[in-house]
């Protein structure tokens, strides 16, 4: 196939269609948008999202979570999504730097009564006891609500030494005190062997992890995603459209047909990409919700619509997704960080820099990823033109050039 189609070249062709994806729903856009129209206007129960039971929890939430990051600007986005039965809410502290949950609590101050229907999420970056009550103290205050349905504890890798007996303690009395009803933890890397172990400790209730078509086939997410099921945790995909991680023609090399196939041949069966990332992943009823960041009415649109579609996606696609997946696994870090990092010679947090690059260059979030590469203590920073990734380069499954890759990513964002 040549590079151009029509005046389009490849790449432009992929981004055009990835911009119409997101508005060609499986149902039309015209539907939800005269059918939530007014306030009082309540949808037929066959627009409304489905449920899943969250693990042993016995509560049922939305397939779909409202995530990302909105402002208190945003409160049309939060209405839609109640009535279109998104009514499972996530955010951090740290998001837009609490304004997000400002954001909700101003929305929960306008309709006070939805807040019983909504399944409220929130987490702290801190497994300090007295820390944690801080934050949850704030987090209740910003949100305008006396409770937290599941509060976690953000970007765990290292369960041995976050999750302790003291935080279960802090977890077991901030129950007691009707201030959170469940406890758990996300992840974005390391998920495989935090969610075996936390399977193995008997209070975890929920945990929310990088979970897609590249993640799902791989035999260590299968077992650990079983050992959680087995105990009674219940489970949230993120990350689930895979997005690069790194930048992904630096990577490669070269331009492919790939994605424009993909793409072309899932526009034919009508519905996108993007929707086919989450259709794939709720295959899997283990999964009680897909977590997406969903920053404007359009998204939220075309998420609803692909969570309404019953049709599961041909053995056919599935092979597509997977070898797409192979194909262009030097653009996205699986998150087994305890392989790359330990054979730096230099401490540098290899996994959660190529999160920031997919943050800027995949999301188009330079601020979150200026934010959070600024975060690193000065050491670490230096760290990152000076490390030899030769090693870890050898080691890494995915095949990823991570030195070029991370010192780009600096570059970009000092």
């Amino acid at each position: 196939m040549s590079g151009k189609r029509g005046n389009f070249s490849r790449r432009e062709f992929i981004k055009t269609a990835g911009g119409a994806s997101i508005g060609s729903v499986l149902i039309p856009l015209s539907s939800l948008t005269h059918a939530h129209g007014s306030s009082s206007t309540k949808l037929p129960e066959q627009m409304i999202v489905p449920k899943r039971t969250f693990g042993k929890t016995g509560v049922n939430v939305s397939i779909l979570s409202l995530g990302g990051v909105l402002g208190i600007y945003d409160q049309l986005i939060f209405r839609q999504a109640f009535k279109m039965g998104v009514t499972y809410w996530d955010t951090a502290d740290s998001y837009g730097r609490g304004n997000n949950e400002k954001a909700i609590g101003k929305y929960f101050t306008k309709f006070p009564n939805d807040r019983k229907k909504v399944f409220l999420v929130t987490k702290a970056s801190t497994s300090d006891p007295p820390r944690l009550t801080e934050k949850l103290n704030a987090s209740l205050q910003r949100m305008n609500t006396s409770y937290i349905d599941m509060y976690f504890i953000h970007s765990v890798n290292d369960v041995k030494n976050k999750l302790t007996n003291e935080v279960k303690a802090w977890a077991e009395k901030a129950k007691a005190k009707g201030k959170i009803r469940f406890f758990g933890f996300s992840a974005h890397k390391n998920m495989e062997n935090s969610m075996l172990a936390a399977a193995k400790l008997g209070w975890i209730d929920g945990i929310m992890m990088s979970y897609n078509y590249r993640l799902m086939v791989k035999n260590e997410m299968k077992r650990a995603v079983d050992a959680c099921v087995k105990a009674g945790i219940g489970l949230t995909a993120m990350k689930t459209q895979a997005a690069f991680s790194a930048n992904f023609y630096a990577s490669i090399g070269s331009e492919t047909d790939d994605a424009l196939k993909m793409t072309e041949n899932f526009l034919k069966k009508g519905y996108t990409a993007e929707q086919a990332n989450l259709k794939v992943v709720w295959e899997n009823p283990n999964i009680a919700s897909i977590c997406s960041a969903m920053r404007n009415i359009t998204i939220l649109q075309a998420n609803v619509a692909a969570a309404l579609n019953k049709k599961n996606l041909s053995e056919g696609d599935k092979k597509r997704l997977e070898q797409y997946a192979r194909e262009t696994a030097p653009c996205y870090c699986a998150g087994c960080a305890n392989i790359c990092e330990s054979a730096v010679d230099l401490d540098v947090p290899i996994s959660d820099i190529l999160r920031y690059s997919m943050y800027n260059h995949s999301y188009g979030d330079r601020d979150r990823a200026l934010m959070l590469l600024n975060a690193l203590p000065a050491d670490i920073k230096a760290n990152i033109l000076m490390a030899d990734y030769s090693k870890a380069e050898k080691y890494c499954p995915q095949k990823i050039q991570i030195g070029k890759v991370l010192k780009k990513t600096y570059e970009d964002l000092t």
